[in-house]
C-alpha cells in the first residue's frame, strides 16, 4: 500500500506561562504599541465581565456568559482585524466586541434581555452575539461567499468554542469554505469544557486544528493564553484570505476558568485543583509580567488603569441602569429585516396579553384569555 497524502498539525507557543519568549516572535506581533493595547483590553475586558456577573447575581441582569481566563484570544483577534472586514461571534467575545467598538452598555444591554443592545451603533458591520451552538459559522460562511463574489478584498473571522466543533454546521461550512477558497478564518476557543463534557470525551482526534485537513484548509493549534501567538496566528490567516488564497482553521488552547454561564455550576463537574492549574496559565498575569520585564508597564501605570477600567465600567453600567425598559413586543422587531405579515398576529396577541396582565384582573378573565390564546393559535 501507497501513502497518497501525509499531514502535520503546527502548534505556535511564543510566552511562557511565565511570561518568557521562548521562542522568537513575529515582530509585528511583539510591537511595543499593540502589547500595551491588548494588555489594556483584557484587563477592562476581565472588569467587565467580574461586574457582569454581579449584575447577574443581583437581579439586574439576565444570564450571562463569562470570558474570564479568555481574554487573550479575544484581544489578539480584535486587534488583528481590519475595520472593514467582518466578525461573527458567539458568546464570549466580549474583547472583541469592544475592540471593534461594541460598547460595553451595549452588551449589558443584550444581556439584560434587550435586543437593542445588538443594533451597535458603531460597529454596525459585525452581527451579534451567535447562542446557538455552531449556527454561526454557517453564516460566517455565507458572508464570505459575499465577499468573495463581490471582490471586496475583505475577510470574515467567526468563532466558536470546542463543543460546536461536534455539530455538523461546523464541518459543512469548513467543507464549503474549502472548496470555494473562501476568505474565512474560523477560530476555535477550546476552553477544554463544553459545558459539563470534557474535551477528550467531544472527540476522538488529537487536536481540533486537525478538523482542517479534511476540508483542505490550513490547521494549526496555538497557546490561547498567548496574546502574541495567537495574534501571529490570526495576522497571517488574515494576510492569506486577503490574498484570496483561502480559509484557515485556528484552535486556540485556552481554559474557561469561570462556570459556563451563570446558570451554571461547574464545581459539580471539575476539581479545584484542575482550575487552580488552569490559573497558573491565565493570560493577563502572563503579559503584565512580560511587560514589566521589557520596561513597558509599571507599578503606578498598572494602578492608573484599575482605576480607569473601574470608571469606564460604572460608567457603562449607569448608562445601562438608566435605559428605559423594552417593550415585551420588541422581542420580534429584530429577527427580518422585512416584516412576514404572517407574524403579524403573534405580535398583536403578545401586545393584547401584556396589556390584560396589566389591567386590574376579574375573576374568570385568566381562563377565558388562555382560551382566546388556543383559538388564536389554532388560525
Amino acid at each position: 500500500m501507497r501513502t497518497v497524502a501525509e499531514f502535520t498539525i503546527g502548534y505556535r507557543g511564543y510566552l511562557n506561562a511565565q511570561g518568557v519568549l521562548v521562542e522568537d516572535a513575529p515582530s509585528a506581533s511583539t510591537a511595543t504599541e499593540l502589547l500595551v493595547s491588548a494588555y489594556r483590553c483584557m484587563v477592562l475586558t476581565r472588569a467587565f465581565d467580574a461586574k457582569a456577573i454581579a449584575l447577574q447575581r443581583t437581579g439586574q441582569m439576565g444570564t450571562y456568559a463569562s470570558c474570564l481566563g479568555q481574554e487573550a484570544v479575544g484581544a489578539a483577534i480584535g486587534l488583528a482585524m481590519a475595520a472593514e472586514d467582518l466578525f461573527v461571534p458567539y458568546y464570549r467575545d466580549q474583547a472583541t466586541q469592544l475592540l471593534r467598538g461594541v460598547s460595553m452598555t451595549e452588551i449589558l444591554q443584550y444581556w439584560g434581555g434587550d435586543e437593542r443592545g445588538s443594533n451597535f451603533a458603531e460597529q454596525r458591520r459585525d452581527l451579534p452575539n451567535c447562542v446557538p451552538i455552531a449556527t454561526q459559522i454557517t453564516q460566517a460562511a455565507g458572508a464570505a461567499s459575499a465577499f468573495k463574489i463581490r471582490k471586496l478584498g475583505h475577510a470574515v473571522v467567526v468563532t466558536c468554542g470546542d463543543g460546536a466543533t461536534s455539530r455538523g454546521d461546523f464541518y459543512e461550512a469548513l467543507n464549503l469554505a474549502g472548496v470555494w477558497q473562501l476568505p474565512l478564518i474560523v477560530v476555535v476557543n477550546n476552553n477544554q469544557w463544553a459545558i459539563s463534557v470534557r474535551r477528550e470525551y467531544q472527540s476522538g482526534a488529537a487536536t481540533l486544528a486537525q478538523k482542517a485537513i479534511a476540508a483542505g484548509i490550513p490547521g494549526e493549534q496555538v497557546d490561547g493564553n498567548d496574546f502574541i501567538a495567537v495574534h501571529a496566528a490570526v495576522s497571517e490567516a488574515l494576510q492569506r484570505a486577503y490574498a484570496g488564497k483561502g480559509a484557515t482553521l485556528i484552535e486556540a488552547l485556552s481554559y474557561r476558568l469561570s462556570d459556563h454561564t451563570t446558570a451554571d455550576d461547574a464545581t459539580r463537574y471539575r476539581s479545584a485543583e484542575e482550575l487552580k492549574q488552569a490559573w497558573q496559565q491565565e493570560p493577563i498575569k502572563r503579559l503584565q509580567t512580560y511587560l514589566h520585564g521589557r520596561g513597558l508597564w509599571s507599578a503606578e501605570r498598572e494602578q492608573a488603569l484599575q482605576a480607569e477600567v473601574q470608571e469606564q465600567v460604572a460608567n457603562a453600567v449607569a448608562a445601562y441602569q438608566q435605559l428605559s425598559q423594552a417593550e415585551p413586543e420588541s422581542l420580534f422587531d429584530y429577527v427580518f429585516a422585512e416584516w412576514p405579515a404572517a407574524y403579524a398576529w403573534q405580535r398583536d396577541l403578545l401586545r393584547h396579553r401584556v396589556a390584560r396582565m396589566a389591567a386590574p384582573s376579574e375573576p374568570g378573565m385568566q381562563q377565558q384569555d388562555s382560551q382566546g390564546a388556543g383559538h388564536e393559535q389554532g388560525r
